[in-house]
């Protein structure tokens, strides 16, 4: 990304105040105690497994590792994971901030 990109994009949050995940297209997990997980701006599950879950995301994947793992409900940009979640990793993932 250029620096001018950054800068717009940097000014454009700041003066429209919009938050940076979707600005930037990046994913939004919003973790409850290590039971249940909610990912938004993915962008497809590409294995799927009860200890093991990866979803495809803008630049990169979202790797979650853990026990009777789930997927209770999937919509076009958002998931919700239940089961005991023990770690949560993305890989290919590049900075933007």
């Amino acid at each position: 990304m250029t620096r001018i990109s950054r800068k717009l994009r940097r000014w454009t949050s700041e003066v429209l105040d919009l938050p940076q995940d979707v600005l930037y297209d990046m994913p939004r997990l919003t973790l409850i105690g290590t039971k249940q997980l909610y990912i938004e701006n993915h962008r497809g599950v590409i294995h799927f497994s009860p200890d093991r879950i990866v979803l495809a995301l803008s630049q990169g994947q979202l790797e979650i590792k853990g026990t009777e793992l789930m997927i209770r409900n999937i919509l076009p940009d958002e998931v919700a994971v239940e089961g005991t979640i023990l770690d949560i990793h993305m890989n290919g993932a590049e900075g933007n901030g």
